[in-house]
């Protein structure tokens, strides 16, 4: 089904490397060094679901608990590759779930500190849940991957000048149903659909669900817009630990109003399980 390689294992691929956080030690508690990577990057700007994902890793490190369950995230000022800081606090502790929040700090051109994203998640285990599923979501009906259409088949010009880095990392390949903005003739239906996986094969863990919620291009182009879409507020929640192939993602905005949208995210797993679910609001320019 999937082109994706199978090289890289989970713990040992770039997406890894580039969410690596340092702890600073005793002295620092709670603090770690980071390194935003230029890969994962939107014209200059960094993706906001692979600074969630970065954020996450390190309160993955600060809580007892290994998962992220719920994490909100308001992004204030955008982030740029180089060097950061991310500030963790214990908010508190408990026998299934832990709370913590998390500031990410990077160095503005004066050498000042500017906070750039504040995050409050709660973590558990994913693995302890138990297995009783009622739902009535379905997921996405999606063609074929090889019937799907990636960044390096589009035939024009992007609708966001500038490079794109992060459509490298991954293997995303995007419904034809959701593509007409690629040709000039958007369909006006806030929806995009696609498969997702890493570019280098690694599979999918609760951390990557944080960078696949807002991974695909904004539902914004579909609705006859251009130019970047930042994140101002994100909020993910990470359901199931995912099966190994690609996912299946499923974004969808009901209103654009004011200059702000809402985007509301599903991710399948290859076993048929909702494994992450997300809304973001986002600033669409209008003119």
């Amino acid at each position: 089904m999937s082109e994706t390689r199978v090289e890289a294992a989970i713990g040992d691929s770039e997406f890894d490397r580039d969410t690596a956080v340092v702890p600073r030690g005793p002295a620092d508690p709670g603090v770690y060094d980071t390194e935003l990577s230029p890969g994962w990057t939107i014209i200059s700007a960094v993706n906001g679901g692979y600074l969630l994902a970065l954020v996450g890793r390190a309160l993955a490190h600060a809580l007892p608990h290994p998962d992220p369950f719920t994490v909100s995230a308001h992004y204030l000022t955008a982030s740029r590759p180089g060097p950061a800081v991310i500030r963790t606090e214990t908010v508190r502790t408990g026998r299934t779930l832990s709370t913590g929040q998390a500031s990410l700090f990077q160095l503005d051109d004066d050498g000042h500190e500017v906070e750039r994203m504040r995050v409050l998640a709660a973590y558990g285990d994913l693995g302890a849940l138990p297995d009783d599923v009622r739902t009535s979501a379905k997921p996405p009906q999606l063609p074929p991957y090889d019937q799907c259409f990636g960044p390096e088949d589009a035939p024009g010009e992007s609708p966001v000048p500038g490079s794109s880095a992060i459509t490298e990392r991954l293997a995303l390949k995007l419904d034809p149903a959701t593509l007409g903005w690629v040709l000039g003739a958007p369909s006006g239906r806030g929806e995009m659909r696609a498969w997702l996986g890493l570019a280098d094969g690694r599979d999918h863990d609760p951390l990557s669900l944080l960078l696949a919620v807002d991974a695909l291009p904004p539902t914004a182009f579909e609705l006859g817009l251009k130019g970047w879409v930042p994140t101002v507020e994100l909020t993910a929640h990470v359901r199931c630990r995912p099966a190994p192939g690609p996912l299946r993602v499923s974004v969808t905005t009901r209103n654009l109003a004011g200059g702000f949208l809402e985007e509301d995210a599903e991710v399948w797993d290859s076993a048929d399980r909702l494994v992450a679910q997300s809304r973001q609001l986002a600033r669409a320019k209008l003119d």
